[in-house]
C-alpha cells in the first residue's frame, strides 16, 4: 500500500427514493491491473433517478460519468499517478465472440465490472478489466467539467450510430432534457441531417433547443405526429425516443415516414406494454432500435467530439458539492431548469 494512500472513501449510497446518504466506504488493497483514482468531478446521470431501476439494486454506491487523477497503480497498469483519466465504470472483455460483433454491453463480463465503491466519492477502486480496455487519458486542453460528458455522450454517440442516420434525413430528438441537447449537438457536429426537429413542452428546455434544431415542436401546444408531418411534409426518417415511456414510443412511430427508424433511448419500467400496430409497422417497413449504454469505441469517439470543441459545458446548470448530491438529484428528478448537475467531491 502506497505511504498515506486512503484506506476509506466519502460516498453517495442510495438506499432508497430520497434516501442518500453520505457514508464512508473501505477501500481495499489493489489487485494486480487495478488503479486507485482522485475523483476530481462527477456528472449525475438521469438514469439514476429511476426509482424502479435503482431500487433493485440497492443500497447501491452511485456515480458513472467520473474524471479521475490517478493515486496509485498496481503492477501491469500503464498510467501513472498524476494522470486525468475517464474511466467506464462497465468492461467488456473485447475478445469473446459477442465483443468481436460490437455487442459489448452484452458481454459476460460487463455489468459485473464497476466503479469501487462509484464516482460518487473521493476516491474509486478501477478494475483491471476497465483500466485494460476502457481508461482513456484526458487531454490538457478538456477541462473537468467537460471531461464528465464521456460516457453520456458515448452513449449518445452509439445511439447515433445504431439509427444509421443517413445524408439529407429528416431526424426528430423527443425529449430536450441534457441527453436529448446532446443528442441535437451530435447530429449537427456529425453534419448527416437534412433537417433536425425537437420537441418537448417545458419552455426552457424548448429555448435550449431552438439553438440547435432547425424548428422545436412544443408538444402541450400541437400533437407531435401533425406537428411532425407538417413541418416535414410526410414525417421524420428517424426518431429519437428519449424519455423511457411507452407514450413517447408510441407518439414517435407515429411521427415516422414509411421505411422509418425508431431509436428507443430509454427503458421503461419492467411491466410496462406496449401494444404496437402491427399492420402498420409491416407495411410502414418500421425499423424499431433500442441503444442501451456504450462501449470503448463509443467513449473514444465521444471524446474526440469534445476534444474537438463539442459545445457541452453550457449545458451545466449546477455545480455542487458531494456533500449536497442529494439536492443534485433532487433537480434532475424535476427535469424543468436543471440539465448538467456536476458534483465535485
Amino acid at each position: 500500500m502506497a505511504l498515506g494512500r486512503p484506506t476509506t472513501t466519502t460516498a453517495a449510497v442510495y438506499h432508497a427514493p430520497g434516501d442518500l446518504r453520505i457514508e464512508e466506504v473501505p477501500l481495499p488493497p489493489l489487485g494486480r491491473g487495478e488503479m486507485l483514482v482522485r475523483i476530481k468531478a462527477c456528472g449525475l446521470c438521469p438514469g439514476e433517478v429511476m426509482d424502479w431501476y435503482m431500487a433493485r439494486k440497492a443500497p447501491v454506491p452511485l456515480g458513472h460519468e467520473p474524471v479521475g487523477e490517478v493515486v496509485e497503480a498496481a503492477d501491469g497498469v500503464a498510467f501513472r499517478p498524476g494522470d486525468r483519466v475517464f474511466v467506464h465504470h462497465h468492461a467488456p472483455c473485447l475478445t469473446c465472440r459477442v465483443c468481436r460483433r460490437g455487442d459489448f454491453v452484452h458481454c459476460a463480463t460487463w455489468r459485473p465490472r464497476r466503479l469501487l465503491p462509484g464516482g460518487l466519492a473521493t476516491h474509486a477502486i478501477v478494475q483491471a478489466p476497465a483500466v485494460a480496455v476502457d481508461v482513456v487519458r484526458l487531454p490538457e486542453g478538456l477541462s473537468d467539467d467537460a471531461a464528465t460528458f464521456v460516457e453520456p455522450l458515448a452513449c449518445v454517440v452509439k445511439s447515433v450510430r445504431r439509427a444509421r442516420v443517413r445524408e439529407g434525413d429528416r431526424v426528430l430528438v423527443i425529449g430536450l432534457g441534457v441527453m436529448g441537447l446532446l443528442h441535437l449537438h451530435t447530429l449537427r457536429a456529425l453534419g448527416a441531417p437534412g433537417l433536425l426537429l425537437a420537441a418537448d413542452r417545458v419552455p426552457e428546455r424548448l429555448d435550449r433547443g431552438r439553438a440547435v434544431a432547425d424548428a422545436v415542436i412544443d408538444t402541450s401546444r400541437e400533437p407531435l405526429a401533425d406537428a411532425v408531418a407538417r413541418t416535414t411534409e410526410g414525417g421524420a426518417n428517424v426518431v429519437i425516443a428519449g424519455p423511457g415511456s411507452v407514450e413517447a414510443y408510441e407518439a414517435g412511430r407515429q411521427a415516422l415516414a414509411p421505411g422509418g427508424t425508431l431509436v428507443i433511448f430509454t427503458p421503461t419500467p419492467p411491466d410496462a406494454v406496449w401494444p404496437l400496430r402491427m399492420h402498420e409497422v409491416f407495411f410502414n417497413e418500421t425499423t424499431i432500435v433500442p441503444s442501451y449504454s456504450a462501449g470503448p469505441d463509443e467513449t473514444r469517439e465521444a471524446l474526440r467530439l469534445l476534444a474537438g470543441g463539442l459545445p457541452v459545458e453550457p449545458l451545466i446548470t449546477h455545480r455542487l458539492p458531494l456533500e449536497d448530491a442529494g439536492q443534485g438529484y433532487a433537480l434532475v428528478r424535476a427535469a424543468t431548469s436543471a440539465l448538467k448537475v456536476v458534483v465535485r467531491p
